[in-house]
């Protein structure tokens, strides 16, 4: 990022990383409820697949903003 986080800064990016983790945890067991339909509504998981994708590259992110790499 180029400058260190401020301690508010962090604390909510933690907060929201931990919203986005949840969520992502909801929407699998979700998916593996709606796949355990014989009859499930295939549009509405692949709906919640791809927002599930969405959600780990925000996951990925933050986690990024809040432990960045070291230099080489």
């Amino acid at each position: 990022m180029g400058r260190d986080l401020l301690e508010s800064e962090r604390r909510a990016l933690t907060e929201r990383l931990i919203e986005l983790q949840l969520e992502h945890r909801d929407l699998d067991a979700a998916i593996e409820h709606l796949e355990s339909v014989p009859l499930h509504d295939q549009l509405q998981v692949r709906r919640m697949k791809k927002r599930k994708l969405v959600l780990k590259d925000q996951i990925t992110w933050l986690e990024r903003q809040l432990e960045p790499d070291e230099p080489a």
